[in-house]
């Protein structure tokens, strides 16, 4: 299935925020592909950040990294930078983005 979201960076940490992304944990990748992820990309315009997530179940995605330390010690880190941060819990499996239209 492929998720599409929407974040916001806050626009005094734009630069902090792409420098954290060029060194992702290993043990954070790891996990999300463990999780089922078979890509993700974030695209950022301004302030605002749109993800394409492409996975086997997001629902179960969320499940298997909410309370992983590597992905908490991020999201820490994320929240730090975020206005608007990714939703980890049961409730975030609805956050995608609706589809308006696709060739």
């Amino acid at each position: 299935m492929r998720v599409a979201l929407h974040t916001r960076v806050r626009a005094d940490r734009v630069g902090e925020y792409e420098r954290a992304h060029r060194e992702v944990p290993a043990g954070l990748t790891d996990a999300i592909r463990a999780a089922g992820a078979t890509s993700w990309t974030i695209w950022r315009s301004g302030t605002d950040l749109f993800h394409l997530l492409e996975c086997e179940d997001y629902a179960r995605l969320l499940a298997a990294l909410e309370r992983l330390p590597v992905n908490i010690a991020w999201q820490a880190r994320m929240a730090e930078l975020l206005d608007v941060v990714h939703d980890y819990s049961e409730g975030g499996a609805g956050a995608g983005l609706p589809v308006v239209w696709e060739l």
